[in-house]
């Protein structure tokens, strides 16, 4: 699913993170569980929304645009454009994908994720 490059990617923001947590432990040795486990959420944030931007991204390119959704014509691909998500914990995405756009009536829409 992911390329050579993104499974580096991923594993060095995963260390990171893990560093990040160790480091917080320690100088916070007397922290509660909740402490901690807002911490750990905090710090793999960032990690998990890679993750959910790589997956997004990863899905198959189709050939030619499904029909428009509006008028059953048929769709052609007008380059790219770039979505800007939040993820469930407030960390942001970009999502660059090629756009559609039906000559017939004028809908457009990039592929779902």
């Amino acid at each position: 699913m992911w390329s050579p490059e993104d499974e580096a990617a991923w594993d060095r923001s995963v260390a990171q993170a893990r560093a990040d947590i160790q480091a917080w432990r320690t100088a916070h040795p007397r922290a509660t569980l909740t402490q901690i486990e807002q911490a750990v959420d905090r710090r793999l944030a960032a990690a998990r929304a890679r993750l959910v931007e790589g997956a997004a991204l990863a899905g198959a390119v189709e050939a030619t645009p499904s029909p428009c959704p509006d008028c059953g014509g048929a769709m052609t691909w007008e380059g790219a454009r770039t979505r800007r998500v939040t993820t469930t914990h407030d960390e942001g995405i970009a999502l660059t994908r090629r756009y559609a756009r039906c000559p017939r009536c004028g809908t457009g829409l990039s592929p779902p994720g």
